[in-house]
């Protein structure tokens, strides 16, 4: 009994711990990142992401519909020479101004963004980064750009703070006027005053004929935009003209793509420009019936699909213009 009661107390038996194997006589260690370094450099690399789909980069698209007037306006004033280094300019400021748009326009919208299934997920309206930030950014940027205009000659760098206080007014205006994409028309248009101040050192009649014709364009096509999230700008309260034309917005957007068409006519033909011009607003008429078919039945794809459109009757017409001056 003693003998059994004490093999009782006794701890149990438990596997000898396994052998290390020799170390290698060759054998070299190997350097790794740190634990602590490597979470801060994936923290970096998420950040800067979300600043780069704050300021758009990942869709291009707004891109490309600034830069479209501003290559039509230094082609024309620089009688489709334009100076190389004012082209790069303007190219950098495009990236650079549509970012810094982008960064303020999601800070004024903060409040409105998380209630538009379009714009929800976007970082400050899903509070992946902080105000705070977007105002970084923005402010960052606006240096870049500061930094751009004053490459400019005098008069240019004038039209360039103008430019600045339009896109910088807009987000917050847009919630006032019942017509924000005719305002936003004038911010898009622009870089075609601005284009011919630094090409030419003068502002001419051709200049507000283009400028008018994208103003008009880009109203158009921002309706079609607003006509995507119409429905939650009228239940928060948003203005757009999407909502001011009603149901007669297929009819106005049709006579607005008229005036623009017309309007590019006269600039061309104040320009002396040709056929292959004329070939270039005859391709583009044809990308705006295109638009016309895709919003008959105002779906949200639909319009949306014909907002990208118009990247293809930018890209007409500059091409219409540049071989048109290739073989003048």
């Amino acid at each position: 009994m003693r003998s059994s009661a004490r093999i009782q107390q006794q701890e149990p038996l438990r596997p000898a711990p396994p052998r290390r194997p020799p170390r290698d006589p060759q054998y070299k260690p190997r350097w790794q990142t740190r634990t602590a370094v490597r979470h801060s450099g994936l923290a970096l690399g998420r950040t800067l992401r979300e600043y780069a789909e704050l300021v758009r980069l990942h869709r291009p698209i707004g891109i490309w519909l600034l830069l479209w007037p501003a290559l039509w306006a230094l082609w024309i004033a620089g009688t489709g020479h334009p100076d190389e280094r004012l082209l790069l300019i303007f190219v950098a400021g495009v990236v650079v101004m549509r970012s810094a748009g982008c960064a303020i326009n999601d800070y004024a919208d903060r409040d409105f963004d998380p209630h538009v299934e379009r714009t929800l997920d976007r970082p400050l309206a899903a509070r992946r980064i902080a105000p705070a930030e977007a105002l970084g950014v923005f402010v960052a940027l606006g240096l870049i750009a500061v930094w751009l205009a004053l490459q400019l000659e005098p008069l240019a760098r004038l039209y360039a703070a103008a430019g600045g206080l339009i896109a910088v007014t807009y987000p917050w205006l847009k919630r006032v006027v019942h017509v924000p994409q005719f305002y936003m028309g004038v911010a898009f248009g622009w870089s075609i005053p601005m284009a011919f101040a630094a090409q030419t050192g003068a502002v001419p009649r051709i200049a507000w004929l283009l400028f008018v014709a994208v103003v008009l364009w880009a109203a158009l096509y921002d309706t079609m935009y607003a006509m995507v999230d119409r429905d939650e700008d009228l239940k928060i309260g948003v203005k757009s003209t999407a909502i001011l034309f009603g149901d007669a917005d297929r009819v106005i957007i049709g006579i607005m793509q008229g005036m623009v068409l017309l309007a590019l006519w006269l600039a061309g033909d104040e320009a002396g420009r040709g056929a292959w011009y004329r070939a270039g607003l005859a391709a583009g008429a044809l990308f705006f019936l295109w638009q016309q078919w895709l919003i008959r039945r105002r779906e949200r794809a639909g319009c949306f699909a014909a907002f990208l459109n118009n990247h293809y009757f930018g890209m007409a017409v500059f091409i219409g213009l540049a071989l048109d001056y290739l073989y003048d």
